[in-house]
């Protein structure tokens, strides 16, 4: 798998064989990624919740995960909009 970066649109693209995935506006993507894990843990922690023993302690720790990634959220969309840019370099030596 290779993955390369468009530096016009900053779309990913990973090549797979004889096939490209191409990720546009990424950082809404990993936010909808993100979104959608939520919904996994935290509907698989429920089910955990109706069994005892190893099964609810699975449970717990899904909900923690989950907790976790509701932290991710905003990250993420804070990152879109605030970002670090590389500065040209300006050190020359003379």
């Amino acid at each position: 798998m290779q993955r390369e970066q468009d530096p016009e649109t900053r779309d990913w693209t990973f090549t797979l064989g004889h096939r490209e995935l191409v990720v546009h506006q990424r950082y809404e993507a990993l936010s909808i990624l993100n979104d959608f894990m939520l919904g996994v843990w935290f509907t698989i922690g429920s089910i955990c919740f109706f069994y005892e023993g190893s099964l609810k302690t699975l449970g717990v720790w899904l909900f923690v995960i989950g907790s976790v990634q509701l932290l991710l959220r905003p990250a993420i969309r804070l990152h879109r909009y605030i970002y670090f840019k590389r500065l040209p370099d300006t050190n020359h030596d003379a």
